[in-house]
C-alpha cells in the first residue's frame, strides 16, 4: 500500500529521530565550556559533545562577521560552515594529526553526512553524502591523508625538540668544561708552586748535606786532635787498668 508522499516523509523522519535515540548519533550540548580550538589537541579532561563543531562554528561565525572568508558561491565548504554556524549538525567522528584534522558530521534531518578536512581551523575539503558507507570510506581516506601530512610537522617538533635538548646538554658539557678547565688550571698552578718548593727543598737539603759532611769531617778532625792531645798529656803516667 503507498502512503501520500507526506505520510512517507514523517515516518522517514520518525525513522531518523529513533535512530539516533537508540544509535547514540545526537550529541547534546553540555554546559557553557568554551570549545577547543580547531586543528589542536584539546585535553581530555575538556572535551564537550561537540568539540570541532563547536569551535568550527566560532571560526564560521567570526571568519563571517570579519568578511575574510564570505565566499557567493554556496559549495559544500561554505554549506558547512553555515550548518555549524546554526547548530545543526552532530559530530560523529573527529581525528587530530598534527594541526590537521577530519571530522565526520551528521545532519539528521535530512539523513545526510558531511566529511571535513580541516587544517590549522580551516576548511580544506568537505564532502557530503546520503551514503553512510561512502562516508566513512572518505572520513577513513581523510584521517589517512592527515597521518601522512603531519609527518613532516611531527618530524619538525621532534627536531625542535632533539635541538633544544642538545643546546641544553651543551650548554650542560661547556660548563662542565669550564668546571674542569677551572680545576685543571688551579691544578697546574699548585703543581708548579710544588715543583718550586720540592726544587728550593732539594738544593736546601743538598747544601745541608754538605754542610753536613764538612762538620762531620771537621768533627773528626777535632776528635783527631783532642786524643792526641790526650796521649801528650798522658804520656809518662802509669796506664789505666
Amino acid at each position: 500500500m503507498k502512503h501520500p508522499l507526506f505520510i512517507r516523509r514523517a515516518m522517514l523522519l520518525a525513522a531518523s529521530c529513533t535512530l539516533l535515540h537508540n544509535g547514540g548519533l545526537a550529541l547534546a550540548a553540555q554546559g557553557e565550556e568554551a570549545a577547543p580550538i580547531v586543528g589542536t589537541r584539546p585535553a581530555l579532561n575538556t572535551l564537550t559533545p561537540q568539540p570541532v563543531a563547536d569551535a568550527l562554528r566560532e571560526a564560521a561565525s567570526a571568519s563571517s562577521s570579519s568578511g575574510t572568508a564570505t565566499v557567493e558561491a554556496q559549495g559544500n565548504v561554505a554549506e558547512l560552515m553555515q550548518m555549524i554556524q546554526d547548530a545543526r549538525l552532530s559530530e560523529l567522528r573527529t581525528t587530530y594529526n598534527g594541526s590537521y584534522g577530519a571530522s565526520l558530521f551528521f545532519y539528521p534531518r535530512e539523513m545526510t553526512y558531511y566529511v571535513a578536512l580541516f587544517h590549522d581551523k580551516h576548511f580544506w575539503r568537505v564532502i557530503k553524502s546520503a551514503d553512510a558507507g561512502r562516508a566513512e570510506a572518505i572520513y577513513a581516506g581523510f584521517v589517512q591523508q592527515t597521518a601522512q601530512l603531519s609527518e613532516i610537522e611531527i618530524q619538525r617538533t621532534q627536531l625542535q625538540a632533539q635541538k633544544a635538548y642538545i643546546q641544553d646538554v651543551i650548554a650542560l658539557s661547556e660548563d662542565r668544561a669550564k668546571r674542569l678547565q677551572a680545576d685543571l688550571d688551579v691544578a697546574r698552578t699548585q703543581q708548579a708552586k710544588v715543583n718550586d718548593y720540592q726544587r728550593q727543598t732539594q738544593n736546601e737539603a743538598a747544601a745541608l748535606r754538605e754542610e753536613k759532611e764538612r762538620a762531620q769531617a771537621q768533627l773528626r778532625q777535632v776528635q783527631g786532635q783532642v786524643m792526641q792531645l790526650q796521649r801528650q798529656t798522658e804520656m809518662g803516667l802509669p796506664g789505666q787498668r
